[in-house]
């Protein structure tokens, strides 16, 4: 069930983002505890602010009460992906280029299943992170079918 109601509130988001000029980053709708939540992660290439988010929350709630999609009661959020943004998309490898990353794989490659480091290329096939191994930079080739969960990682240099 929550892959349809994922679905159809991207559909439902798409336009509102559109006219905004914002980019879609994720959606999730997650049980925690007794209560449901619908999360929208939301961005563009200037960040957003709270004025955004309680626009996009505000029309997507008028969306959400009309078409009625989920049934059960839930709690809606609106919000930036933050500073560890996940990269979900093609898009959002190339975008993160040059950037600090964390990737954890889903079956080790060189003995290791998560990697953080600097992501130096990206071809839509393979992801190369440059990781620092002590005092050596060393480039870790990763099959981007491989890759389980990838964001932005902050780093304190």
């Amino acid at each position: 069930m929550s892959n349809k109601v994922i679905d159809t509130v991207s559909e439902m988001v798409q336009p509102i983002l559109d006219n905004l000029q914002l980019e879609l980053v994720d959606i999730e709708f997650v049980k925690e505890g007794q209560s449901w939540f619908l999360r929208v992660f939301i961005d563009s290439d200037d960040g957003v602010d709270i004025e955004e988010c309680a626009k996009v929350s505000e029309a997507l709630s008028e969306k959400l009460d009309e078409a009625d999609p989920i049934k059960q009661n839930y709690f809606l959020e609106v919000s930036s992906p933050g500073a560890e943004r996940p990269l979900k998309k093609e898009a959002d490898f190339m975008k993160a280029l040059g950037k600090n990353v964390y990737i954890k794989t889903y079956e080790p490659i060189e003995g290791n299943k998560e990697f953080e480091g600097e992501l130096s290329a990206f071809d839509g096939e393979n992801v190369e992170v440059t990781v620092m191994i002590k005092t050596r930079r060393k480039t870790i080739n990763i099959p981007y079918d491989k890759v389980a969960k990838a964001r932005l990682a902050v780093s304190f240099n």
